[in-house]
Order: C-alpha cells, then sequence, then structure tokens
C-alpha cells in the first residue's frame, strides 16, 4: 500500500523541464570526442555553511565553456531568499543586502537549460551538485545526470597522475586559490557565486591546455 498516497501526500507531478532535461541527458558525449570540441558549464554554489542536510544555497552561478574558450555572455548569477541568515556566511560572501530573489523552480529551470549536453565543472564540485539536488528536490529533481569534471581532482591527476595516493596529497596546496596563484590567474570577485564560477572556468581552460600536452585529447582520455 502506498501510505503517501493514502494520507495526501503524493509526489507533485515532475515539471515538463525536468523531464525534457532528462531525456535530453539519455544522449551521451562519444567517448572519442576531441577535448577541443567539449562543452562544459562552470558552476558554483555559496551557501549558509558546509552542512548538506541542514545549510541553503543562498547564491548560484555559473559560465559556460566551449572550444576552450569562456563565453562570458552566458555568466549568470541568481540568489535565492535565505531561509536562516549565518553570521560565518554573510562574513565570506557578504550577502546582507536585498537582492532580486529568484524561485527555486526558476533556478533549477535555467540551470537545467544551461546545463543541457555539457560537462559539469566545478573546484569541489560534489558538494555544489549536492546543493543544487537539494534545492531541487521540492520540485521533483531527484538527480542531476551530467558526466562531472572536478577541478581539484583533475589538478591533482596532471601533477602526480592518475593513480595518486591520497594521503600524499596537501589538499591545501590544491585550494581554488593557490592554483589560481599558480596559473597566474587573478582572484577577483573572490566569494561570490559569479566570482568564483569565472576563476574556476579560466583554472579548467587552463588545466585542459596542460591535459593535451600529457596525451589527454578525448572525452574518454579526460573523463578516464
Amino acid at each position: 500500500m502506498d501510505w503517501k498516497k493514502l494520507f495526501g501526500f503524493a509526489p507533485l507531478p515532475k515539471p515538463e523541464f525536468i523531464k525534457l532535461y532528462e531525456k535530453a541527458m539519455e544522449r551521451k558525449i562519444a567517448g572519442g570526442k576531441p577535448v577541443s570540441e567539449l562543452e562544459f558549464l562552470v558552476i558554483d554554489t555559496e551557501t549558509t555553511g558546509l552542512d548538506i542536510k541542514r545549510d541553503h544555497v543562498l547564491s548560484y552561478g555559473a559560465v559556460q565553456v566551449s572550444h576552450n574558450r569562456i563565453r562570458i555572455a552566458t555568466a549568470r548569477e541568481f540568489y535565492l531568499r535565505p531561509k536562516k541568515r549565518n553570521r560565518e556566511a554573510i562574513k565570506v560572501h557578504g550577502l546582507v543586502r536585498e537582492r532580486p530573489y529568484v524561485s527555486r523552480e526558476q533556478l533549477i529551470r535555467s540551470f537545467l537549460d544551461d546545463a543541457q549536453h555539457k560537462i559539469l565543472v566545478g573546484h569541489h564540485l560534489g558538494f555544489d551538485l549536492a546543493m543544487m539536488e537539494r534545492v531541487g528536490r521540492s520540485i521533483e529533481l531527484r538527480k542531476i545526470k551530467n558526466p562531472v569534471l572536478d577541478t581539484f581532482n583533475l589538478a591533482l591527476r596532471l601533477d602526480m597522475g592518475k593513480f595518486y595516493d591520497p594521503q600524499a596529497v596537501v589538499s591545501t596546496d590544491y585550494s581554488l586559490d593557490k592554483l589560481c596563484e599558480r596559473y597566474a590567474i587573478s582572484p577577483d570577485d573572490r566569494h561570490t557565486a559569479a566570482g568564483d564560477a569565472l576563476l574556476a572556468a579560466q583554472l579548467l581552460v587552463k588545466l585542459l591546455k596542460a591535459a593535451e600536452k600529457k596525451g589527454i585529447k578525448t572525452f574518454a582520455d579526460l573523463m578516464g
């Protein structure tokens, strides 16, 4: 017996734009596709904290990269009205004044429209994806289905090889700040969603150039 339906807690119908995204993501990227022809969506979220179960998304930023070029015209930044205010988060992100807030549905719709057929990229991306799935849960987005590439992991792989020993890693050496310093990327607009997405996009382009020199030339190479 479906107790949720019995007591009136049946899930809402899945929005059409989520169905379209899920249908589009059934088409996989060919393994032999050159890295230079791949399309990426680089994202970042600013949140009230680092607890996926308790904290909330304050803002979301994204920019597209295709053919090894950052498409500045595609840059986006959205703000969600915070459910709670966290003093430490405000110190870091500076999100204290009123913003043109969007709804959860507007945010997820924009994200999924941009994400179709793209590789998602971010620095410590798993956290951002978990938070975005949390935002989407109330409108029946259960799983983000894109292939993913973490600039933290890619930088490590390029330095230490595919099968590096995690115990040998000094993680602070691979922070976004440290990698930007190493690759001569100016850390402008740090700790904003749009700013950090743009920094990660610049880092991605630099890492992809380094990856090509190491023989990583196709989608399969990059994701392997």
